[in-house]
């Protein structure tokens, strides 16, 4: 175990922890904005910084620094809040000060740190890069003129999601994040998983909304996806009942990552025709009914089918939108209770 101390707190930590890492477990919240405990750490956006006493280099970015034996590292000093300022300020310098119409206001982490540090405009004065926003995605815009390039979209693609998708594009004022956004759809390798625009700290990537909607006004609900069997956790935004907007959760499954299905498909949750109690005909036409008595009729039927022609011309098919759990209590219905094999899938269909 290493010993050390930050802001005037002794901490122990494991060797190869990071300084942030180590701040964390003491509850001292140190800002970032391209840090995520998932990827190698790469101080792209240098906010982290932190002073460490004696350290010939000055401030260093808590994110990438190594903790050592008796390090005093302080968070808030005079020099390391300088140093953010001085950070924000050349961020706003090429960033639009559009916060009262940004569809991201309520959830910018660049919004959040600016106040934090009472930086309401940069001090450098000039042209700020020009890009069309892009919404040749189905799913979500990219506005490059927003953007602060953290990388966080470009690793998670990377790393994560594996599919490589984007990466950084020309050099000094020019960078940008390029691919799919400047790629024909049809030869890219984006799959429209939406992970680069969960991760976004700032407004250059946002969901094409349906619904009108700020991120105080909604609150998240805990659930798990229902389109496979895989078991992705997600937090529904909920405003007023309705589902506005899916972001994914850390759960042990899917780790704060989600399919295009997951993330963006679930306008089927308020659509009007969805059934949401049980239906049965009655004289040539569908009449709600409870559950139990769903149950019944389903009971009845089934006893009534095997008793007259056998159990196998009963059949069973499950789907993915189901758990594993449930399909498996599916198929043991059919084989322990009717007594058939058939039992099926709703893959396979």
């Amino acid at each position: 175990m290493i010993s050390l101390i930050i802001d005037g707190k002794q901490v122990q930590v494991e060797e190869g922890k990071t300084v942030l890492e180590a701040a964390k477990s003491i509850g001292i919240d140190i800002p970032t904005l391209c840090h995520d405990p998932r990827l190698k750490p790469h101080g792209s956006c240098r906010i982290c910084v932190v002073e460490i006493e004696g350290a010939k280099s000055g401030l260093t970015t808590s994110c990438t620094a190594p903790v050592s034996e008796g390090m005093n590292v302080s968070t808030e000093s005079e020099k390391v809040v300088n140093a953010r300022r001085d950070i924000l300020d050349l961020m706003l310098a090429n960033h639009p000060l559009d916060c009262m119409t940004c569809q991201q206001a309520g959830k910018c982490t660049l919004q959040d740190l600016c106040y934090k540090y009472d930086v309401k405009e940069s001090s450098f004065k000039g042209d700020k890069k020009k890009f069309e926003i892009d919404d040749s995605n189905n799913f979500y815009y990219s506005d490059q003129e927003k953007c602060i390039l953290c990388g966080k979209c470009v690793y998670v693609c990377s790393e994560l999601q594996c599919t490589n998708a984007i990466n950084f594009s020309e050099r000094g004022f020019d960078t940008h994040i390029a691919a799919p956004f400047e790629e024909k759809l049809e030869t890219s390798t984006c799959v429209s998983c939406g992970n680069c625009v969960s991760v976004c700290p700032v407004g250059a990537l946002v969901p094409k909304s349906k619904e009108k909607f700020r991120y105080w006004e909604t609150k998240p609900v805990r659930t798990t996806c229902s389109y496979c069997g895989v078991g992705c956790q997600m937090d529904l935004l909920v405003k007023y009942d309705k589902v506005v907007e899916v972001q994914p959760a850390m759960g042990p499954s899917n780790e704060g990552l989600l399919c295009v299905k997951g993330k963006f498909a679930f306008n089927f949750v308020n659509h009007p025709d969805r059934l949401k109690t049980p239906l049965l005909k009655k004289d040539g036409e569908f009449v709600e009914i409870t559950w139990d008595e769903a149950y019944n009729v389903i009971a009845e039927k089934m006893n009534s089918t095997k008793e007259n022609f056998g159990p196998d011309s009963i059949a069973g098919l499950t789907s993915a939108r189901c758990t594993n759990e449930e399909n498996y209590l599916m198929q043991k219905l059919m084989r322990a209770v009717i007594g058939t094999n058939n039992a099926d899938h709703c893959a396979r269909l």
